[in-house]
């Protein structure tokens, strides 16, 4: 199913006004006194569109200097976000150390347990069999002090493969299936990062097992542009509209690197919303489809929660001429990606003299402040080229650019963010070469 641009809009735009309407969650205390008004918006009764991801919780250091949870932060976060409506906080066995089931029932338990929608997950990755997987669900449940869990997930499914040894070579999705039955498990469903062909399974399967949710990758970029094992989220979600099975959205900033962009592509969305911040755009993204149930953020500080808080009590689905735009700067981000270097010089000295950081950080500033050089339909472009090929050798000395890379991989080994350094040079280099050759 491919769905029309236009009528995805027209229904989307509906839901985002209902979902204003007295429907929405909204707690006791309006608490409107934080600058923080209306309501959060629902396209499923009863689950708030913003969902609270609890992988990172704030942490503090103990009496001894050890890096804890500070289980103060976490109430505090808690307790702002429950009163505007938040109620689904979704967690792991294995977040933090195995930590952050822990602080995050601590933090919820102060609440009555009808108030609140526990997501966990059944996180057996290292062949834990049937008997620890049974352990580490009924875990869940002990912690957290509950007789069922609202949405279970089969953790991070990456192959068909992967799907068929951890839970149904082992017996344990008979067991999950008979929990549900018996409703311990209110709604049973997967997170998953693979390929077309294990996603195409699952939803094969759908029909057997009769998944009640999905989560999956989506945001603006991931959209058409997916990288590495994922699969586009635009094909995801079209193939789980089909089904009428809700979406639970992961990775809406996608790591992060959508709550900033480049000068020009930030200047052009300020521009029409310019007391809105530029992650807010990513979350109106994944909020305006209809499908899905709540969006995750993991809203560490408190500053990412009331910024979040603003975009969803205040919700308004993207326009069609917003939308355009959102894929313009998708297609533009991915034709001149970031590298990813953070400058810490783990990868240095290359034993060829390459300047890795140095080279890294003089594209990266040009793709975050627009001077990078696009071709010779820009308007002027001769100038562009000779001022941009001039400013890379008085930063880079020529003896020491991409081009003299022969992809050893010595710096690979040292490279704390995995960045594919030999690849990434080449890139960089490809691309000079173009513009010196244009």
């Amino acid at each position: 199913m491919s769905m029309d641009r236009r009528d995805f809009l027209k229904t989307s735009a509906i839901a985002g006004l209902a979902a204003c309407l007295p429907g929405s969650v909204k707690a006791d205390n309006d608490n409107t006194t934080d600058g923080i008004g209306g309501a959060m918006p629902q396209h499923y009764p009863g689950v708030g569109l913003l969902g609270y991801g609890c992988m990172r919780w704030p942490m503090t250091k103990d009496d001894k200097g050890k890096d804890v949870i500070d289980q103060e932060a976490v109430n505090a976060l808690v307790d702002k976000a429950m009163a505007h409506g938040v109620n689904y906080f979704d967690t792991s066995p294995v977040y933090l150390q195995g930590d952050s089931e822990r602080a995050t029932a601590v933090a919820l338990n102060r609440y009555p347990r009808e108030s609140w929608l526990l997501a966990t997950k059944l996180s057996n990755f290292a062949n834990a069999g049937y008997k620890n997987s049974v352990k580490m669900y009924q875990r869940s449940l002990e912690i957290f002090n509950t007789d069922h869990i609202d949405y279970y997930l089969l953790h991070s499914i990456g192959s068909a493969n992967d799907f068929k040894s951890r839970f149904e070579n082992t017996g344990i999705l008979d067991f999950l299936l008979k929990e549900r039955e018996a409703g311990r498990i209110r709604n049973l469903g997967f997170s998953i990062h693979s390929q077309k062909d294990g996603f195409d399974t699952m939803m094969a399967l759908h029909e057997r097992y009769h998944w009640d949710f999905v989560q999956i990758q989506m945001n603006y970029l991931d959209w058409t542009h997916a990288g590495g094992r994922n699969t586009d989220a635009k094909y995801l979600y079209e193939q789980l509209a089909a089904r009428d099975i809700p979406v639970v959205i992961m990775e809406p900033l996608r790591g992060g690197s959508l709550s900033t962009l480049p000068k020009l592509q930030a200047e052009r969305l300020k521009a029409i919303e310019p007391d809105r911040s530029i992650a807010s755009w990513a979350f109106r993204f994944c909020g305006s489809f209809p499908k899905v149930l709540t969006v995750l953020s993991g809203m560490t500080y408190m500053d990412h929660l009331d910024d979040n808080l603003k975009t969803f009590c205040d919700f308004k689905p993207l326009t069609d001429s917003e939308f355009e735009l959102l894929e313009e700067i998708a297609d533009n981000r991915m034709q001149f990606p970031l590298t990813g270097c953070t400058g810490c010089q783990y990868c240095m000295p290359c034993p060829y003299g390459i300047n890795i950081p140095g080279i890294f950080k003089f594209y990266d500033n040009s793709v975050l402040e627009g001077t990078y050089v696009i071709g010779p339909e820009q308007k002027g472009f001769a100038r562009k080229r000779r001022r941009y090929l001039a400013e890379y050798d008085k930063a880079v000395e020529s003896v020491r650019q991409a081009d003299h890379c022969i992809s050893c991989g010595r710096c690979m080994k040292a490279c704390p963010q995995h960045i594919r350094i030999p690849v990434e040079l080449e890139r960089i280099n490809n691309y000079i070469e173009e513009i010196k050759q244009a």
